[in-house]
């Protein structure tokens, strides 16, 4: 046995001899990067040929979901340009010089109430006959309304109706009409509101399409009444035939004149009319195909330049990935990333960028922190000012009517000044500008008869709320009863910063043949003289002189947020 072993060992020494002495086949890295190339190249090239013929088919999706999102945009957009009719023409209705008889004087209130908004009111009874255009001075003869069809539809109906569009006689020009009968009038009289069709041109001009599409709005008789640039002509027929279930998500090929059209249509319950959308087909497909083919030859250029590259570089982005994939995890951990100088540019490039985002991450979850944090404040500031208003407008109105409709007003005006906010950011808001905005919507033409003095000083978010719906409350006062309700009235608001860290504000309103008001506080009193003086802890004071109505405020800077002041000098400006 002792010598057994011994001989053992040596044989099997002998026998792994030459196994060691062969050692691992030395293939050169080339191989293995040549054989990576091969195995990576061939199933790719086969794969890629497969994910082309699915991107064409997925590019095409998604140019017909994009125009027939944008068919919708331009037909919600036009939808929202006559519902804004709808509204202006009840309340023109609900005029008090229409409902006395006074034709002349409203006539003068819906000229100034419309002006440069491109819409006109027009009055007609039962046979059509008009009996007041504000197109034209009052007095001026005037006929029957040129679209009878509608005039006969809206006789039958409460509701609004919506004309196609037809050739206006007065206008000489193609129009559309928004015809709605009188409630309570007996015979029957109808309250139209009309516009320009071209004026609907801006709907469709300003959404972007694809390359070769255009878009007309038509009527139900497919009549033009708008379309992109060179599309086609208003008030003749679209050369696209209107298709029955229209408004689908996908677009109909369409064989016109031998040639192949892509056509989306779009209907309006509301008014009746289509959006049409239509490109040749040629040009639909024509660019997909070049596409795929540019596609497929850059895909063949970046194999074949990766097999090349991966033979020189592969050992230096090996290291440089190991080291940006530390970077990645440590940027997911939200820990602060140092950009590291690879020997590989690019990958340095990306050293540097995951640096920074890395930092734009920590920056973007502090901003973000804070922007909820101030949304949520505004919000409940918003809900809690909305929520007085409701209270304080409810107190005193007499019916349900009256309460929505002084509400209503309220909210606009509020929402006014929210979109002044929303216009200049963290900037504030100028007092001029929340004047202007407060007061244009009442204001008589003669701009002598509304100056304004004072330094342009910004206004934080609540300053700015209440002093617009202190604004909003004196321009209706002004308009109902004051300086803007009779010919010569005049209104002057000045403000200055006179010393004792106040702001100095007077609103005074000059009328002929002044009736002094009651002394009934409404809600433009409470919000005059409760959340003026409470929530800017100003000193407000209303004298009642015998030729009108003076209101002054003293509100401390603190208030308003003085650090947002502009260096403006004193500077008067004729109207708001």
């Amino acid at each position: 046995m002792s010598q057994s072993a011994p001989q053992n060992a040596s044989s099997l020494a002998a026998s792994e001899a030459p196994k060691a002495s062969r050692g691992p086949l030395s293939i050169p890295i080339i191989f293995y990067l040549a054989f990576l190339v091969a195995v990576v190249v061939l199933p790719a090239t086969a794969f890629t040929a497969v994910l082309l013929a699915r991107h064409n088919v997925a590019q095409e999706e998604t140019v017909q979901t994009f125009t027939v999102a944008t068919a919708r945009s331009v037909l919600q957009s036009v939808e929202r340009e006559i519902a804004g009719m709808i509204t202006t023409q009840r309340v023109l209705m609900s005029i008090e010089a229409l409902n006395a008889g006074d034709l002349a004087q409203f006539h003068e209130h819906a000229q100034t109430a419309l002006a440069g908004t491109g819409s006109y009111f027009i009055i007609a009874d039962d046979e059509a006959n008009q009996l007041l255009n504000t197109r034209v001075e009052y007095g001026t003869p005037l006929g029957q309304v040129s679209d009878l069809e509608t005039v006969r539809r809206a006789l039958e109906t409460p509701d609004a109706v919506v004309s196609d569009v037809f050739f206006g006689r007065t206008a000489e020009e193609y129009v559309f009409n928004v015809v709605r009968q009188r409630p309570g009038i007996a015979p029957p009289q109808l309250a139209i509101l009309t516009q320009n069709a071209a004026s609907l041109s801006n709907a469709l001009l300003t959404r972007e399409l694809p390359q070769g599409w255009h878009v007309a709005l038509v009527d139900s008789n497919n009549t033009v009444l708008a379309a992109s640039q060179d599309a086609a002509r208003i008030g003749e027929p679209l050369f696209i035939p209107l298709r029955e279930g229209a408004g689908g998500t996908r677009w109909i090929d369409t064989t016109i004149a031998s040639e192949d059209y892509k056509t989306i249509t779009q209907y309006s319950i509301l008014t009746g009319w289509y959006v049409v959308a239509w490109a040749p087909s040629s040009q639909v497909t024509e660019p997909l195909r070049t596409t795929l083919l540019w596609l497929l030859a850059g895909a063949l250029v970046i194999v074949g330049l990766a097999g090349f590259a991966a033979s020189l570089i592969g050992k230096q982005i090996a290291s440089s990935v190991r080291g940006l994939a530390r970077q990645a995890r440590a940027m997911g951990a939200g820990q602060e990333i140092v950009a590291i100088p690879y020997p590989v540019q690019e990958l340095a490039t990306v050293s540097e960028a995951l640096a920074e985002a890395g930092a734009k991450r920590r920056q973007a979850e502090t901003e973000s922190r804070f922007l909820m944090r101030e949304v949520a404040h505004r919000s409940k500031n918003q809900l809690t000012v909305i929520s007085a208003m409701a209270k304080q407008t409810a107190r005193g109105a007499d019916n349900v009517e009256k309460f929505v409709e002084s509400f209503q007003n309220r909210l606009y005006g509020l929402a006014r000044s929210t979109d002044l906010l929303l216009a200049h950011g963290t900037q504030g808001i100028g007092l001029r500008d929340l004047f202007r905005t407060q007061i244009d919507p009442f204001r008589p033409e003669d701009p002598s008869r509304v100056v304004k003095t004072g330094v342009n000083v910004y206004l934080n978010v609540q300053a700015a709320q209440v002093l617009g719906m202190a604004a909003h409350e004196l321009a209706t006062n002004a308009a109902k009863y004051g300086a803007f309700s009779r010919d010569g009235g005049k209104l002057t608001v000045n403000w200055n910063r006179a010393g004792g860290g106040r702001l100095h504000l007077v609103w005074r309103e000059t009328v002929p043949d002044f009736t002094p008001p009651a002394d009934h506080k409404g809600f433009g009193t409470v919000v005059l003289q409760t959340m003026v003086a409470g929530s800017l802890k100003a000193d407000v004071e209303r004298i009642v002189h015998a030729d009108g109505i003076e209101w002054m405020f003293s509100i401390p800077l603190e208030q308003i947020d003085p650090d947002r002041d502009t260096p403006d000098t004193d500077e008067p400006e004729a109207a708001l």
